[in-house]
């Protein structure tokens, strides 16, 4: 079969499943309205000091790393998996960086690309040849891959070069951010890749027929998003300084729940949208920072965050298609 029937194949399936009545096409205004309505409550809780321009700084200090980070987990979501390792690879990756530093900076960029990209690679590998489920494979690999950061920052904190300190501008990781998320987004709304994405998601044996090579397409998509979030790692070193057994924690928790919160169907399909990625992780980092600025303690910060992620699935998870996570 040629690239251009598969293709012309899969567009046709992908719109029988985007045109299909949808009673409750309100939900992909939702959060847009949740971030908006977010960013109103805690600007009236804090007498505005969330919107002044010292608390904005550190609102987006906190998102780079994690907006990157999304944007290739957004990619894993789309086809219907889950990737909790994302907190260990940034982990590792970050400890590669580090170590490289030292020599070069190019080689140490390049170097967390590929760890990451190797993790990930590794993560898709077990998922298709052996048909276990991403959630299992990966939270597999994330007790694996965090036991070797802890291992690697036993004696001490895995320090960088100090000069790496330099690239931790504002306009540095705005630039980055923002090209990353430019290159992520033309990818999945541009090219066949993209189509192939929604398309496994939406229903992977449909997808399988009309052409898709839906092993390999998994197997990359993993792979990409551990490339880029071996990418994130650099902001992050570049940001702490040294890596510690706890770099990247909760890392996965975080993304999953900015995500959802940004609208992204957890069972991914047809009906994701990539705005999900900014949106979500905007609207998770605002509530953090709010919730702090409130004064709230640590198990009440907690608490909350837990009931709004618990209605935010309540309200936009799509009952008719909920299957088994792939």
């Amino acid at each position: 079969m040629s690239e251009q029937k598969t293709f012309e194949n899969s567009r046709k399936f992908l719109g029988k499943v985007i045109n299909a009545p949808d009673k409750q096409a309100l939900r992909t205004m939702m959060p847009l309205v949740g971030l908006i309505a977010i960013i109103v409550i805690f600007a009236f809780l804090t007498d505005m000091k969330i919107v002044q321009t010292k608390s904005i700084n550190l609102i987006l200090s906190q998102v780079y790393v994690l907006m990157i980070a999304c944007s290739g987990v957004f990619m894993v979501m789309t086809v219907g998996g889950l990737d909790f390792s994302q907190g260990s690879l940034l982990g590792l990756s970050s400890i590669v960086i580090s170590y490289l530093s030292f020599h070069s900076m190019p080689l140490a960029i390049v170097a967390g690309i590929v760890t990451g990209a190797l993790i990930g690679a590794f993560n898709g590998l077990i998922h298709v040849a052996f048909k276990i489920p991403s959630f299992i494979v990966t939270i597999c690999s994330m007790f694996l891959f965090r036991g070797i950061c802890a291992y690697l920052t036993t004696d001490a904190p895995v320090a960088a070069k100090t000069t790496i300190t330099v690239f931790n501008e504002t306009w540095i990781n705005l630039s980055l951010t923002f090209a990353v998320l430019l290159i992520v987004f033309l990818v999945f709304r541009f090219t066949k890749l993209g189509i192939s994405l929604k398309a496994i998601g939406a229903g992977e044996t449909a997808a399988r027929f009309s052409g898709i090579r839906t092993k390999r397409i998994k197997f990359l998509v993993f792979a990409a998003a551990g490339a880029i979030t071996g990418f994130a790692a650099f902001l992050n070193v570049a940001k702490v300084g040294s890596i510690t057994a706890t770099s990247g924690s909760q890392l996965e928790t975080q993304i999953l729940i900015a995500l959802v919160l940004g609208g992204l169907p957890i069972m991914g399909g047809a009906k994701v949208h990539y705005s999900s990625v900014i949106v979500g992780t905007l609207m998770f980092c605002i509530l953090q920072n709010g919730l702090v600025m409130v004064g709230l303690d640590s198990a009440e910060q907690q608490l909350v965050k837990g009931i709004i992620f618990v209605l935010v699935v309540a309200l936009t998870i799509d009952r008719r298609s909920l299957r088994v996570i792939k």
